[in-house]
Formats: structure tokens, sequence, C-alpha cells
């Protein structure tokens, strides 16, 4: 996957020293074999409306499609956080009301005890919100648990307009298609849903097949690299 060549992706029209650093770093991740004492963790979040129908739709028939009303009534939100492991074709979804520094910390605070538990650290890869950090756990724990919690992460952030580096959110556009296009009227369903397509996509072995490097954006996006005498 060449996820530069997509239209949709925002790419900084000129030099941008910051956004070829950070990139750069995250595709030298890309690069590590697997290690399943380091194993490289791709995160994301996204909000998604809860929707309930006013009339229940119609089941499908022969020759009569599935019907539903166009009207329906909001019921809230809930925020998806999505943990990828590209290399293992493993993911997580958490399912929460909000998306504040504590509830990423609970995500990863699950992931590392329940997931990685024998990993000795895990390396993360994350656009760089204000609540993706170290010191969201601080907010959430006392300082001996938050503590513990950090000396387990390797944070890697993708640059500003670089959200397409992330693995994790290629994967959240798989599940927002495959399984969240119709309505969602309530969290327990959000959860249902979500739940039954990560263990499909993991029985399957399903991955993202990544192969922009280093090397190649160095030559596609020379633009954004500083021109200098060396």
């Amino acid at each position: 996957m060449k996820p530069h060549l997509n239209e949709q992706w925002v790419i900084p029209p000129e030099q941008n020293a910051r956004f070829v650093a950070k990139m750069e770093d995250v595709l030298s991740v890309y690069k590590r074999p697997y290690d399943e004492d380091r194993p490289v963790v791709c995160m994301d979040e996204m909000s998604r409306q809860l929707l309930k129908h006013v009339r229940e739709p119609t089941d499908p028939k022969p020759g009569t499609p599935r019907r539903h009303d166009h009207h329906y009534e909001r019921n809230g939100t809930v925020n998806l956080f999505t943990f990828f492991e590209p290399l293992a074709a493993h993911r997580v979804v958490f399912t929460r009301d909000r998306r504040t520094k504590v509830d990423w910390a609970e995500c990863v605070r699950r992931v590392l005890d329940e997931h990685y538990p024998q990993a000795q650290t895990v390396v993360l890869v994350m656009d760089n919100l204000n609540t993706h950090g170290p010191s969201s756990l601080y907010e959430a724990f006392g300082p001996t648990e938050a503590r513990r919690l950090a000396e387990r992460l390797e944070i890697h952030y993708t640059p500003e307009h670089g959200s397409w580096l992330n693995m994790a959110e290629i994967e959240q556009s798989v599940m927002a298609r495959q399984a969240l296009s119709r309505r969602v009227p309530d969290r327990g369903t959000m959860e249902r849903r979500t739940t039954a397509w990560q263990k499909q996509r993991n029985a399957a072995d399903a991955t993202v097949d990544w192969q922009f490097t280093t090397e190649e954006a160095r030559i596609k996006l020379k633009r954004l690299y500083p021109k200098n005498n060396s």
C-alpha cells in the first residue's frame, strides 16, 4: 500500500523539515522485523454518532431490498480506539463514551496488560493529540502505576498532516466500510459490531501491505525536503 498516492490524504505543499523528520522516523519503525518482545502497534481513534431508527427497517425479501426510514433520532456519540499490530495481523477496538486523557490511558493499560502482557516494550505509533502521551497515564492512575505503564511504551508520533502514515487509520477506514455502514443505535450495538468485525479480521489474518519506504519518500516527496548544500 502506498497511501501517499491517495488524493484524500493531506500532505504539506512545500519544504517541511519537521514533517520529513517525523515521517522518516515512522517509516524506520515500519521496517523493523517482527519481534514479539517489542511489537509495533499503531493506534488511532474516531468518533461515531449513535442514530436510532424512528421506525424499524423492514427485512429484505426476494426481489425487495432491505428498507429503512430516512428519519432517525440522535442518541449521542461514542469514541472508538483502535490498536493494530500489522506484522501480527491483530487488532483490538475499544468503545468509550468519551475521548479524554483518562479514556486513552485506560485503553493503553488494557492493551499492555491484557493483549501484550509478555512483551517487554510496546512500540506505539500514533498522532500527537494532546490526549496521546505519558502525561495522560498520570491523569488516570497513581504515579507508581503510571510509571509502570510508561516504561513499557516506546512512542513514535506521526507528523502533522501525516495521518496517512498511521496504519491504524487505514484499518479504521476498513472497519467503517465493513461494519459501520448502517446506523448504530446504541453503545451495546456498536461494541457487538466492532467486536465481531475484529474477530473476523483477526481470524482471517488480514493486515495492511505497507510498501512506502524512506527511500521512496526521498524521491516521490522530494519537494518536502529542505534544500541544502550537502
